[in-house]
């Protein structure tokens, strides 16, 4: 019986910011987070890059903002996470989705949990 495991972090969204084990955050704008969160921050609505030469894709602020937090952990500069949790606003949300769905690197370490 063949099986397979998805090791991409998950992504999961809530209302507000709370500390879980093992978990960072995602937060849009500047929103309040609790002391000693691993958090990475977008802001909604950024202008993206268009040149979009070989060296140089367009990526979008959740997409940079996720790429900051995968990075972070891989050099160990924060504590482990598991999981990432999202806080934000309807457009925000949108924003994730789009990255999660469309941003090729983002796509290939997290996925939508």
């Amino acid at each position: 019986m063949p099986w397979s495991v998805d090791a991409r972090i998950p992504v999961s969204f809530l209302a507000e910011a709370v500390s879980v084990p093992d978990t960072a955050l995602l937060l849009e704008g500047d929103s309040p987070a609790p002391d000693g969160a691993v958090v990475a921050r977008f802001a909604p609505g950024r202008g993206q890059h268009r040149v979009d030469c070989a060296c140089c894709v367009a990526r979008g602020a959740v997409a940079d903002a996720l790429g900051r937090l995968f990075l972070a952990r891989a050099k160990g500069e924060v504590s482990f996470f598991r999981a990432v949790v999202v806080v934000c606003g309807a457009a925000g949300r949108a924003e994730v989705l789009a990255a999660l769905a469309a941003d090729p690197v983002a796509s290939a370490r997290f996925r939508l949990a």
